[in-house]
């Protein structure tokens, strides 16, 4: 066990032999820390935290009460093989949130960004890749194996299905099923997910250029309204004038990526 002079620890506290506590930490009343757990420094567990399996949690992260970090798999193939759960730095998971560490059929790691806020009851399962800035708000879910990139919004009470890419900044609304991929900076929401936009709300809190937000705008009427496959659309975009959009080209080579599930396409 490592625990540096500077970290502050409850009496209460159950830290097993061989975890690394980081200088700065904060670990409250009732919490338990695993032997394969790396906090980094100045992260904060508040009370009633679990941090277990072969997991590392960044600096500055803060993990709220009864919140159970690096559990093994919700998966019937998992066969007890070492696994990982990576956390990013300044990460702020809330209460009752749960995050898995990984399987040896997904590569073994579930990754999370930096930046990110998790809400109460959130769940992401094992082999997901999350980015840097997603939010997902209370009670959403993540299945195995999803990629999810920078800047997404997730709403409350939405599941995302296995194997599914989200875009970046993409946005998915409350109560929302998405079982298939999601285009970079879409809009989905209804009980089936349906692609009904772009996030334009996020593009500008970003400040994003009106000339790229018209081009996206031209670029998602294309996606819509084109003839062909919609990877015939997409590839058709990079000879349009939209095409010399950074935000264009950004969805272009995620619709042309490989995938797992087909996609979201414009009702």
């Amino acid at each position: 066990m490592s625990i540096d002079a500077s970290a502050r620890v409850h009496p209460s506290a159950v830290i097993e032999e061989g975890a690394s506590i980081g200088p700065g930490c904060e670990i409250g009343p009732f919490c338990v820390v695993g032997r394969d757990v790396t906090l980094a420094a100045e992260v904060t567990l508040k009370s009633h935290v679990v941090v277990t399996g072969w997991t590392e949690i960044g600096e500055g992260s803060t993990i709220f009460p009864f919140a159970n970090v690096g559990e093994v798999p919700q998966d019937l193939k998992y066969a007890g093989e070492k696994s990982r759960l990576i956390v990013g730095k300044r990460n702020r998971i809330r209460e009752g949130v749960t995050m898995n560490t990984g399987t040896e059929g997904g590569g073994g790691i579930t990754r999370i960004g930096d930046d990110g806020l998790f809400m109460a009851g959130a769940h992401v399962a094992h082999d997901a890749q999350v980015g840097d800035r997603v939010i997902m708000v209370n009670n959403s879910a993540l299945a195995g194996h999803c990629i999810v990139g920078d800047d997404v919004i997730i709403g409350g009470l939405s599941g995302v299905h296995q194997w599914v890419r989200i875009g970046k900044g993409a946005i998915i609304g409350a109560v929302t099923m998405v079982t298939n991929d999601v285009i970079p900076y879409g809009l989905v929401q209804g009980p089936r997910g349906g692609l009904d936009g772009l996030n334009l709300v996020g593009l500008k809190r970003r400040g994003v250029a009106r000339e790229d937000i018209m081009a996206l705008r031209a670029a998602f009427q294309a996606l819509a309204q084109g003839e062909g496959a919609f990877q015939d659309r997409a590839r058709r975009l990079t000879e349009d004038e939209a095409g010399k959009s950074p935000y264009v080209r950004e969805i272009v080579e995620f619709v042309l990526g490989d995938s797992d599930r087909s996609f979201l396409t414009p009702g």
